[in-house]
């Protein structure tokens, strides 16, 4: 390889062949063109026959130039200039490409592929083998090998299939597949770190140099990789800690957690100082949106290790409290239901209530303290709600001892059993230790633990089957029974302290514990169950189909299992009960890549990207060769007329000659990326009317662009969301949105447009105003909406936020009539769906149209105002699901927010066709009237 500065040439010896252009000057300057022939009649050619002598005239000097320029295209281009090619590799030897493939590299992976397709660019123009080693392991039996000797082309074929593992990277195994690698010559090592630090990192360096020359590629502090730790569950809180290799520089991200269904719970930024790695991130959420939550994740942040999956041990349940004693009041130590609170407390959401109440709400344990008789009714509900999956605890207590009907697991003996006292002979009873079949099987029984009274189980074939605890006596103090999906448990003491002191034990904590684990959703850890896999993540932290490598989790051993190529990180069990397994499991924290041995070049991913001339060069050498066979038709009489065949010529080999020299050019122009309905990106050529042609060929959604960035993703994939609900229910088949501006983009070929009104949006110059006057005139309509909630304005477009006074400033250059709020008889309520209101992402808000209907377009109306943030309503993300919560109702309120987006296109596109007599019928039989 010739370097001269920043150009080099990868095969110079092409460049000898430039000695041979004074020859072919020289011939090209001799030798004739071929001969004219013209068309004569035989007796013209007689008559005007002379005799004389005819010499052929000389190559044109433009067409020798021309052809010297064409073969010295073809000398440079062979001998495969490029503009920054990159520093030589180091010695004589193959290139050993060791590539960290594990979780932490997946955040930065396209740097990544760029460095090693430049590196191996560089071997290939040394002429010399590479060897790549990838460090995570790909399946779970497959030992970690390196490479034989490839070809460059072949090389970047494997480097272009190795992808992010959602598992960490094994360098001790990749180190004891380099320990016997011959090498001939000395080579150059480039280990793409992924800037995790561990005990082999200093090895797996020290072993590198001795092959030679070694180099480490890391990425810069700020994208150093991030790590979702286990979150620690509060009372009303879920405390997320977060780490990062290293502590240089401040850092800000937003952790986002989401439901099973892609909605959006809660988003709190995660803010680093310099100097520190770990925070700790905690999220208040009221008990039944913290039992949603599903999926914890950093915003932006493609790797397994910045999302932590959550299953039902980090749901707090909710648990019914139902007492049948009135001591709550005047006593609150002797009611049944104080030590049953304070033990439930920290790890569940404790309601209380009555029956009808509590099952009114999600709820998965009830607790029953001292309730004598349960009427029909409530038999029947509890029945119902058990049989689904509910668990019920009943406790003993003098009510229960004197009439128990109902829900019982086992047939009691009236009266109770009073064990010790002053009228008494017997002493009161200790617990007997717990049987391996027990739910409460490895608890601590220390302490003293006294049972003074209890309720007695007449004798049954079953009973030993349904026993869970036993006094040392051997009678029964918890018996149970399975029904259906549920459970139903009597404790046959009191809650509280009357009969025994266990509820002042931490015994009796874990006892309610583990009952309450029962309940539908969590998975045994008996040693006899089997958890296969369901769904896991990738390298990238996208949940999907579990791998066939994977392989099932016994139950036991599931809390020491460990993400890897076996095991891979996600959801284990089936849909009824899963089991999430997490990268971080087992990891206290997440360390840098620390200080390695002397002589290895520490360098970043960061490079100028190297430019190849040479197809361009043998393109555009093509392309003269053309060229010249025209200009060689042209000259033989081929062509069209004299006075035209000069003019052609010239055109023909300057046009020709101009794209040869413009398509590098060309080719390294940025592309306009847009992004589709289903997320993926189509590129178009960028040109001012780029945007005028896509709404010509394919009806588009359309929205303004306000220069705030957030504003306009929300509207790009609200509108995403909205044209996607489009194509499935009505017969429009809208193209992927655009984004317009409005004082240069060209707006006669939008029928509707989503104006979400910034506060910090700039007014429009009176040249925009007068374009946005004509789109109006010629039949346009625009939906503003100032996205503002009720509680903060007066009405929707009149004394309001900051949104609305900025609406009224643009606004008072429009021609546009007065406005009203939507009649009840109006046609958007008709359009598609029928409808009342029209929520977005709020509610409340009045929709405003012209009054008496719009003066163009079939009477649509051409401006529409409200405030409900309807793009937010419609917002998807690229995986489809919801970006940002309805408030307050939910989904439902999201699907209406779709309902009136569908109604809003189709009365921009269709009209007021609605208004005729002919459908009224229709209309009064959806009704109902």
């Amino acid at each position: 390889m010739l370097q001269l500065g920043a150009f080099a040439f990868t095969a110079p010896w092409f460049l000898a062949a430039a000695a041979t252009l004074p020859v072919l000057w020289w011939l090209l300057r001799v030798t004739p063109p071929s001969p004219r022939l013209l068309d004569f009649p035989a007796v013209r050619l007689l008559l005007a026959l002379r005799t004389q002598e005819e010499t052929p005239s000389r190559t044109p000097l433009w067409l020798i130039l021309l052809r010297m320029l064409l073969a010295l295209l073809i000398f440079v281009g062979l001998a495969h200039p490029v503009w920054n090619p990159g520093a030589a590799l180091h010695g004589s030897g193959p290139l050993i490409l060791v590539v960290d493939d594990g979780w932490a590299a997946a955040a930065n992976w396209p740097a990544r592929q760029a460095a090693m397709e430049g590196l191996i660019d560089r071997a290939e123009r040394g002429g010399r083998p590479v060897r790549v080693l990838a460090t995570a392991r790909a399946a779970p039996d497959e030992p970690i090998r390196i490479s034989e000797l490839l070809r460059a082309s072949d090389a970047r074929e494997r480097v272009r299939g190795l992808a992010p593992k959602p598992w960490p990277t094994d360098r001790r195994a990749a180190l004891a597949a380099i320990e016997n690698l011959p090498v001939a010559g000395s080579a150059h090592a480039a280990w793409l770190s992924d800037g995790i630090g561990d005990v082999d990192a200093v090895s797996l360096a020290e072993r590198l140099q001795t092959f030679g020359s070694v180099q480490v590629l890391v990425g810069p502090a700020e994208n150093a990789a991030w790590l979702l730790l286990t979150p620690q569950g509060e009372a009303t809180a879920l405390t997320i800690p977060v780490v990062r290799a290293g502590s240089r520089g401040k850092s800000s991200r937003w952790l986002r957690a989401s439901a099973r269904d892609g909605r959006m719970v809660a988003r709190e930024r995660i803010s680093f100082d310099d100097g520190q790695s770990r925070v700790d991130v905690r999220l208040d959420l009221p008990g039944e949106l913290r039992n949603a939550v599903t999926r914890v994740e950093i915003e932006n942040d493609t790797s397994a290790g910045a999302v932590f999956l959550l299953d039902e041990r980090w749901r707090r349940r909710p648990v019914g409290l139902v007492s049948g004693d009135a001591a709550a009041a005047g006593q609150p130590l002797l009611s049944s239901l104080f030590y049953l609170e304070r033990a439930l407390k920290p790890f569940s959401e404790v309601r209380r209530g009555t029956i009808a109440k509590l099952l009114e709400r999600e709820i998965s344990v009830m607790v029953l303290a001292d309730i004598g008789t349960l009427s029909d009714a409530e038999v029947r509900r509890l029945s119902e709600w058990m049989s689904k999956g509910g668990l019920i605890i009943r406790f003993a207590g003098p009510k229960l001892a004197k009439s128990a009907s109902g829900l019982i697991p086992v047939r009691l003996r009236g009266g109770g059993r009073a064990l010790g006292g002053m009228m008494s002979w017997s002493r009161p009873a200790t617990l007997a230790p717990f049987d391996q079949s027990s739910p409460f099987s490895g608890l601590d029984m220390t302490g003293d633990i006294f049972i003074r009274r209890q309720v007695l189980a007449e004798p049954a074939i079953d009973l030993d089957s349904k026993t869970w605890v036993r006094l040392s006596d051997g009678t029964p103090l918890v018996t149970a029974e399975k029904r259906e999906n549920g459970w139903l448990v009597l404790v046959h003491t009191t809650a509280n302290t009357e009969w025994s002191n266990l509820p002042l034990s931490g015994l009796f904590v874990g006892m309610l514990r583990r009952m309450v684990g029962l309940s539908q959703g969590v998975v045994s850890n008996d040693e006899k169950t089997v958890l296969p896999p369901l769904e896991t993540l990738d390298g990238y932290g996208r949940l999907g189909p579990a791998p066939a490598s994977a392989t099932p989790i016994p139950g036991k051993l599931f809390d020491e299992a460990r993400a890897g190529a076996r095991s891979p990180p996600g959801f284990y069990g089936n849909d009824a009960a899963r089991r999430a397994l997490n990268l971080s499991a087992g990891m206290t924290g997440l360390a840098a890549l620390g200080n390695l041995p002397g002589g290895v070049e520490r360098i970043g991913y960061a490079a100028a990207e190297a430019l190849d001339f040479k197809p361009w060069l043998l393109l555009a050498a093509l392309l003269l060769a053309l060229v010249d066979l025209a200009i060689s038709f042209v000259l033989r009489g081929l062509g069209p007329a004299p006075w035209a065949r000069r003019s052609a010529t010239a055109s023909l080999a300057m046009l020709i000659v101009f794209a040869a020299l413009a398509a590098p050019a060309l080719a390294q122009s940025p592309a306009l990326a847009q992004s589709n309905v289903d997320g993926s990106l189509s590129t178009v050529p960028r040109g001012p009317d780029v945007k005028a042609l896509l709404a010509t060929l394919q009806t588009r959604l359309a929205y303004v662009l306000t220069g705030d960035r957030g504003i306009d993703e929300i509207s790009r994939a609200g509108l995403a969301g909205l044209t996607r609900v489009l194509r499935r229910r009505t017969a429009v088949e809208p193209g992927e949105p655009l984004g317009v501006n409005i004082e240069t983009d060209e707006l006669a070929f939008l029928p509707l447009l989503y104006w979400a009104v910034s506060p910090g949006q700039r007014l429009l110059s009176d040249r925009g105003m007068e374009r946005l006057n004509q789109y109006l005139r010629g039949g346009g309509t625009i939906l503003f909406d100032t996205r503002e909630r009720n509680d903060f304005q007066t009405d929707s477009f009149g004394r309001g936020g900051g949104a609305s006074q900025r609406l009224r400033a643009l606004l008072r250059g429009l021609d546009i009539p007065s406005l009203i709020p939507v009649p009840r008889d109006h046609v958007m309520t008709k359009a598609f769906y029928l409808l009342s209101d029209f929520p977005g992402r709020w509610v409340g808000g009045a929709l405003w149209v012209e009054r008496r209907g719009g003066r163009h377009n079939d009477g649509v109306s051409s401006v529409m105002i409200g405030a409900n943030d309807w793009a937010g309503a419609w917002a998807i993300d690229e995986f489809g699901s919801p970006m940002l919560p309805a408030v307050p109702g939910g989904d439902r309120q999201r699907e209406m927010a779709y309902r009136f987006g569908v109604n809003w296109v189709m009365y921009a596109l269709t009209g007021n066709y609605k208004t005729d007599q002919v459908h009224v019928p229709a209309i009064f039989e959806r009704l109902g009237q």
